[in-house]
């Protein structure tokens, strides 16, 4: 799978689409001027409310990019809340309206073939989004390295697990078996783990990614096991806090090494108080942009060319950053993804004073 970093990936998509667009579209790298070329609709459909994700930052910055790229556009924004059959519902609404596009984060993505089947039987293009579509191949593929975040936030946890235990034990909490991109973490994370000389104890996929299951399947484990955990590889930072907080729970202090993905902001809370080993830094803004503008020149009736291919479709894979507390200051706040005033309230103000985070 070819890796590109987000920094440069970024431009290269937006220099694509700028020469492909057809005329009265105007400067789509960046340039901020809208285009009163065509009112397109484009349907952004989102796959759950767990992820805080998506209505926090996904939804708005989605609907600002096409905005900046198509003053006249709407965007039709659906969350499905972890209901493939409510997905499906709201994707053949979408249809129904005629929209242009459709860009769609898989609930399940086996299931969203029938929507990709019932989106090219109308003749509207279908981007898959932070989520492959495996079965069925969509128009285009937006998304980071689901398989590269998974070794970095492992390896990263295995490191750390060896430098005091090299024959530790450790969990592994995945993500949901119904998504592809958790099944790509997942085939990342074994990468790094399997060869480490660790120990994993038990292995647990998260139905829906929820949170409040990953928590009582860590209960169980910590029962069993105990101090014989060392650590453990969650495959974002829901699975993560639920399985931090079981910890607590349980009485455990200090908590083991955690792993997460998607830099939310609790997470980043998590980290700093040390209750949380790392997280990957997926500036969403990067993934919604490109949907943003692949999704508008599709509308436009413009194909886009991928910089890589992903289950037969042209994908653009942007390449994130693991951060703990040793690079959080640099990677979340120096860059401005996040600022103290999000993060440093009330508990953690004085976390964030010893990180120099103000």
């Amino acid at each position: 799978m070819k890796k590109i970093h987000a920094k440069v990936a970024v431009v290269s998509l937006a220099a694509i689409l700028s020469a492909a667009a057809l005329s009265g579209c105007v400067e789509q790298a960046g340039g901020g001027t809208a285009s009163t070329s065509g009112a397109y609709k484009i349907a952004f459909l989102m796959p759950d409310l767990a992820s805080t994700r998506y209505e926090q930052q996904d939804k708005p910055l989605f609907e600002a990019k096409v905005k900046e790229l198509c003053a006249d556009c709407t965007v039709l924004y659906s969350n499905a809340n972890a209901s493939a059959d409510t997905q499906q519902q709201q994707a053949n609404s979408a249809i129904a309206q005629g929209v242009n596009a459709i860009v769609i984060d898989a609930v399940d993505s086996t299931a969203a073939a029938g929507i990709v089947v019932a989106a090219n039987a109308a003749s509207i293009p279908i981007i898959a989004y932070d989520r492959p579509i495996p079965t069925q191949k969509a128009d285009y593929y937006v998304s980071f390295d689901n398989e590269g975040i998974g070794k970095a936030i492992a390896q990263s946890l295995v490191d750390k697990v060896k430098a005091t235990d090299p024959a530790g034990s450790i969990l592994i909490v995945n993500g949901s078996p119904t998504d592809a991109a958790a099944g790509l973490i997942k085939k990342g994370i074994h990468e790094a783990v399997d060869s480490s000389g660790l120990t994993v104890l038990a292995e647990f996929d998260t139905p829906a990614w929820d949170p409040a299951q990953a928590q009582n399947w860590a209960s169980g484990q910590i029962t069993q096991f105990g101090t014989k955990i060392n650590g453990v590889v969650a495959a974002n930072d829901g699975t993560g806090g639920g399985v931090i907080a079981a910890f607590k729970a349980a009485g455990t202090s200090p908590v083991p090494p955690v792993t997460g993905n998607d830099a939310e902001v609790a997470a980043a809370q998590r980290i700093l108080a040390g209750t949380q080993y790392n997280t990957i830094s997926k500036p969403i803004s990067i993934v919604a942009d490109a949907a943003a503008e692949v999704a508008y020149s599709f509308a436009q009736g413009t194909k886009v060319d991928g910089k890589a291919t992903l289950y037969d479709t042209p994908s653009q894979l942007f390449n994130p950053d693991v951060v703990t507390l040793d690079n959080i200051k640099e990677i979340l706040f120096d860059s401005k993804i996040m600022t103290a005033a999000e993060v440093c309230t009330g508990e953690y103000a004085a976390a964030c004073t010893t990180a120099g985070i103000q």
